[in-house]
């Protein structure tokens, strides 16, 4: 009987672990990935409001991704999406300096994305960088950190 309860037991904890795997698996990617309506009505003042206040905080804007543009020009149309390419030296600098944290390079420049919805709203979505850093400790996590709460201070800023 004992070893009926415990063999009950080891299933139930086997099928738990799996079911938590699961429901992980599946929810990743909406704790991964944030999305804000912005507080402006259009999708060209929030692109100008965005590229200023990204400045003001001493960021670069690296590169502009017109994804409209870009798949006009491949015979598809889409609404309106930017996609920018983010840059604070004084960051970027502190993992790539190192051998070992220049792993993380592919996740750099930070990315900021821009777009409208058939709703007509506008939305800013970025990867929680912050969620993102944590799993590599060290100079990576602690830098990927301050720079996740400095541009999330830019965004508070563009949504409502």
């Amino acid at each position: 009987m004992r070893k009926q309860v415990v063999f009950a037991g080891i299933i139930g904890l086997v099928a738990g672990l799996i079911l938590m795997a699961v429901i992980g698996f599946y929810s990743l990617p909406g704790l991964m990935m944030l999305e804000d309506r912005s507080r402006y009505d259009d999708f060209d003042t929030t692109v100008e409001q965005f590229e200023q206040k990204v400045r003001d905080a001493g960021w670069s804007i690296l590169t502009v991704h017109d994804m409209q543009e870009t798949l006009r020009d491949h015979g598809h149309e889409v609404l309106s999406v930017k996609i920018f390419e983010l840059c604070s030296a004084r960051y970027s600098a502190e993992i790539l300096e190192l051998d070992d944290e220049r792993i993380v390079a592919p996740l750099m420049p930070c990315r900021i994305a821009i777009y409208e919805k058939s709703n007509g709203n506008i939305y800013i979505s970025r990867m929680d960088s912050e969620l993102l850093a944590r799993p590599f400790g060290g100079v990576i996590k602690d830098v990927m950190q301050v720079a996740a709460v400095e541009i999330e201070d830019v965004i508070q800023q563009m949504i409502e």
